[in-house]
């Protein structure tokens, strides 16, 4: 069964000779330069952008990306295709691009499914060129709180029927570590209270390609931690790339509750204030 939010390398390849499609690289400038998927755009912002969920925080993440999705030529007939390297190695880079795009009411939307590894594997050509994009402007949407939730939204979904799902690496979720950039980035280290754990990588099948699970593999990964299609989840990992991918994968497999808490462990760790579980999980 196809998978509507995933597009493979073949079918890349055809959709972007037959429709219009903005390409979008999420991968470092660095990477870029040493090859890239034909017309493609280097977005490196979609992953490197930190978030907060304040009122001015989200106002300073739309106009950002409305006017940086506008300038790589999205006005509203393009379908958005994103990439990462690979879907294990990239931390969720397109999967953050596609969840910022939904947040922005953009609705045609695709993740190159195995990111440009799978590209390379079909022996596709890559080209070295820096694109020049026609810049458009981009059709801003309200979407209010349907796909994002800020630190006080978290804070009264504290034991309650919401499911708090952490994705974030293992020496994170048990308090050894605040972030992936390095054991004391954040001022503290440990959970969200009362969170369930189910590490991001996984959502994928490793391989040669890693690629997401199937609907079903997904669905069987989350009751693991008590996550059926009816549960409400709030994701969050520590700046909402990871959670991301987590996201996309949730969604293929048809659970539809998902929020975001984009603000994630990045912004909660920063406020005393909050409460958090400390030390190993019990």
């Amino acid at each position: 069964m196809s998978n509507p939010l995933l597009i493979n390398a073949s079918q890349l390849q055809q959709k972007s000779v037959t429709d219009e499609v903005v390409i979008i690289d999420t991968r470092s400038p660095e990477a870029f330069a040493v090859g890239h998927i034909p017309n493609a755009v280097n977005i490196h912002d979609i992953f490197t952008f930190l978030a907060s969920s304040t009122p001015e925080g989200i106002e300073e993440l739309k106009n950002k990306f409305a006017k940086t999705f506008g300038t790589a030529g999205l006005s509203g007939p393009e379908t958005a295709i994103l990439y990462e390297d690979s879907l294990d190695t990239g931390f969720g880079q397109s999967c953050r691009g596609y969840f910022l795009l939904s947040y922005l009411g953009y609705e045609n939307i695709k993740i190159l499914q195995g990111g440009y590894q799978s590209w390379l594997a079909e022996n596709f050509p890559i080209s070295k060129e820096p694109s020049t994009p026609i810049a458009k402007q981009f059709p801003l949407k309200e979407t209010g709180n349907t796909l994002m939730v800020n630190k006080d939204d978290v804070l009264a979904a504290l034991e309650t029927e919401i499911k708090l799902l952490d994705v974030r690496d293992v020496d994170e979720w048990i308090a050894d570590s605040s972030s992936p950039y390095g054991k004391d980035f954040s001022p503290r280290k440990g959970r969200l209270p009362g969170a369930v754990w189910i590490e991001w990588y996984r959502m994928m099948k490793p391989g040669m390609v890693p690629m997401f699970k199937s609907p079903d593999e997904i669905l069987a990964e989350c009751q693991t931690v008590g996550i059926d299609k009816k549960t409400p989840i709030y994701l969050y990992c520590f700046k909402g790339a990871r959670a991301s991918n987590t996201f996309v994968a949730l969604k293929s497999a048809g659970i539809e509750n998902v929020k975001m808490y984009f603000g994630s462990w990045n912004e909660w760790s920063q406020d005393p204030s909050l409460p958090i579980e400390e030390g190993l999980p019990f």
